[in-house]
């Protein structure tokens, strides 16, 4: 098979509508499809995600009611109801003792067929009593002796409206048997040492389990998908990181001089994490070979020094360096910090967005294409045909808005050699995610709070104290304070109670008069930007916001952070929330107001935050308590969704499967040998089809 051929032959069957599996209409297509199920492929990859334990009984008197019986009966009589609205009773016998089957509705041909008077019939469901008498109220099993009989321990598949575990089962069978023979893609020496099945037989198993414990995602069968699946994707990650590799840089080698600049500039020195990763970027921009990395770290921890030390490194080797931002409030914010800084450097700075004006807009695009500009600070409009730059050497990603895998595949699948790439990202991830988004890039890692940096004291109370807050807050803005509060809805909503950002800033601003102003995403930016000048330069005390404020937003002098029904709000963006206030020399403090009770998972949440500033922590709670599946909110929208694997329990086999790529990429740059060929089939059937399209010889 050559990169340049489609899918192969052998996998069209697993590849067709699902229509055409047998008893699959338009309803059940529909149905199907709302579970994200279009093709056979998809339902073999559908796994079922409980079981139920079916006892087998010769008599009725073994049964310890209730519970989930087998049982053989003969039907002595029907009792059809005399009333509407009551159920039909068929009345049977295990030969000594009796049981009634109960159904509301049923059609009288359809329960006669089923039951006739004399026959007898295995039936299988709930066992309970009711008024001492033993009864099953719809059999989920009636059948002939000569019918297949239920297994002891059945699975039970995830269903969307319109479908039945029978129609389900049924179609999964009729998919399986559309798995073609395959070689075998992983490695022989894992394989041995796993005890892991075969594809064909490990899917047979997963959707048959025999027990509760195979259900497990460490049993074989089911560790074995997942480790197709982490397979694939890092196969994927590890081609586009060799893609990339492979586009001929230019070294760009700075000699120092302005980076000395700005450090001998600083209050301290920098930490470190921090010098590290300038180390680490600058070490990859001196390289021939394009840089891609990514620049995690915390809230707080010096993240844009570091991007503006890797842009001075552009600039010392007589290029230009370009930050993007994923609004136009950030831009300008990140334009705000570095002023100061790349002045002392001597180095010119400027800020490009969408609202300037066309007359500055002009003098902007001119001084950039003659080199005037060395660092430009904007939006991703930045990347307009007009904006042209002399030598744009770096660019840097502020990366808010999170594109995934599949986006950096479709730039690196273009074909374009851009300049140098850096990402960073503010939500610390746990190592095992930061390998299933980000493998294709080098990783730096910010774990070190800058010198300087106030710890935060972090307070739960309730919002029936609302006034006891408010009086504090007027002493504390007595005092010259500035606080933010930030409140969930912008608006009243039907279905929820969640205190209005409107309604609040009413309500406050008849306590503290013309010293709030309030900020939310549905107003006109140039309201929200005056607002926010207000705040930053003191004219207003008291911001309320929606989320809006969670990312980027920093003035130094805030040093009060309420947020109001704190339990509504996912762990992670409560920490980047807190993460506004402590950023200057006053001590800060975040209050989490919550609606009594709590449940359980919101008191987690809240006392996670409350005990600990740690963000990669922070993380690793909320991975825990939420699932890969839906972790850091939809910050991780680039995450993939995988159909088995299981991030939270599984990042041991993630980590194998990096490795095992890469290492096969390296022995096997072709995927050429028996091996490698596997691999593409793999691939194929786990629609990496653009990671395949990279496949060429290093």
């Amino acid at each position: 098979m050559t990169p340049a051929k489609g899918r192969p032959p052998a996998l069209f069957p697993l590849f067709a509508g699902i229509d055409t599996l047998p008893g699959i209409g338009p309803k059940g297509r529909a149905a199907l499809e709302q579970m994200g199920i279009d093709k056979p492929r998809d339902l073999v990859l559908t796994l079922p995600a409980s079981g139920i334990t079916r006892r087998r009984i010769a008599r009725l008197s073994e049964a310890r009611a209730p519970e989930i019986v087998t049982i053989a009966v003969t039907v002595l009589r029907h009792h059809p109801p005399q009333v509407r609205g009551r159920p039909w009773r068929v009345h049977c016998t295990d030969g000594h003792d009796d049981l009634t089957l109960v159904f509301f509705r049923p059609r009288e041909a359809w329960i006669e067929g089923q039951l006739p008077q004399g026959a007898t019939r295995t039936v299988s469901g709930k066992l309970e009593l009711f008024d001492g008498q033993a009864q099953i109220v719809h059999p989920d099993h009636i059948l002939a002796a000569d019918d297949p009989q239920p297994p002891e321990f059945e699975p039970v598949y995830p269903l969307s409206a319109g479908l039945t575990q029978r129609g389900m089962a049924k179609a999964a069978e009729a998919a399986l048997d559309r798995v073609p023979d395959m070689p075998e893609w992983i490695d022989a020496q894992v394989m041995a040492t796993r005890g892991w099945p075969s594809f064909a037989d490990a899917l047979r198993h997963a959707h048959a389990p025999g027990s509760p414990a195979a259900l497990s995602p460490d049993s074989p069968a089911r560790a074995r998908l997942a480790y197709d699946e982490f397979l694939a994707h890092q196969m994927t990650l590890a081609l586009v990181r060799r893609d990339k590799r492979r586009l001929k840089g230019r070294g760009s080698r700075g000699d120092g001089h302005l980076r000395r600049k700005v450090l001998d500039s600083l209050p301290w020195p920098p930490t470190g994490a921090q010098a590290r990763a300038v180390e680490e970027i600058a070490a990859d921009m001196a390289s021939d070979r394009r840089m891609n990395r990514l620049l995690q770290g915390d809230v707080g921890a010096g993240k844009t020094l570091v991007a503006l030390m890797a842009a001075l490194v552009a600039v010392e080797a007589g290029g230009q360096a370009v930050l993007m931002a994923p609004t136009e409030i950030l831009a300008r914010q990140h334009a705000r910090a570095l002023e100061p800084l790349a002045r002392a450097a001597g180095v010119r700075l400027a800020a490009l967005t969408g609202r300037d004006k066309r007359d500055l807009r002009g003098r902007i695009l001119t001084d950039l294409a003659d080199g005037g500009i060395d660092i430009l600070v904007g939006t991703h409009a930045v990347f307009q045909k007009d904006v042209a730059f002399r030598d744009l050497r770096l660019a840097i990603i502020d990366e808010q808005h999170r594109f995934g895998v599949a986006q950096r595949l479709e730039l690196s699948a273009k074909g374009i050699v851009p300049p140098d790439m850096l990402i960073m990202t503010a939500t610390p991830i746990p190592r095992s995610l930061a390998l299933s988004q980000y493998g294709d890039l080098d990783l730096s890692v910010l774990d070190e709070k800058p010198p300087g940096r106030q710890p935060i004291t972090t307070v739960m109370i309730a919002d029936t104290r609302l006034d006891q807050v408010t009086e504090r807050l007027r002493a504390a803005m007595a005092q010259g304070a500035r606080a933010y509060w930030v409140c969930p809805l912008v608006d009243e909503s039907e279905v929820s109670d969640l205190t209005a950002a409107e309604a609040r800033f009413t309500h406050l601003r008849a306590l503290f008069g013309d010293r709030v102003r309030m900020v939310h995403g549905q107003m006109p930016p140039d309201q929200r930007d005056m607002a926010m000048r207000d705040f930053a330069d003191g004219t207003a005390q008291l911001l309320v916001a929606t989320t809006v404020i969670e990312v980027g937003v920093d003035v130094p002098q805030a040093t009060i952070m309420v947020i109001e029904r704190a339990e509504s709000f996912g762990l992670a963006q409560l920490h980047q929330l807190r993460g506004r206030v402590g950023r200057g020399s006053g001590a800060s403090t975040c209050l989490l107001m919550y609606h009594a009770p709590l449940n359980e998972t919101g008191a987690r949440r809240l006392t996670t935050l409350r005990d600990t500033e740690d963000g990669f922590r922070i993380a690793e709670v909320d991975l825990e308590m939420r699932g890969a599946g839906d972790v850091i909110g939809t910050a991780q929208s680039g995450l993939p969704r995988f159909r088995i694997a299981d991030l939270e329990h599984q990042p041991a086999l993630m980590a194998v499967a990096r490795q095992d790529a890469r290492t096969l990429l390296e022995i096997d740059p072709a995927l050429e040998s028996p091996r490698g060929q596997a691999l593409r089939m793999l691939m194929w059937l786990m629609q990496q089809d653009q990671a395949i399209r990279l496949i060429q010889v290093g």
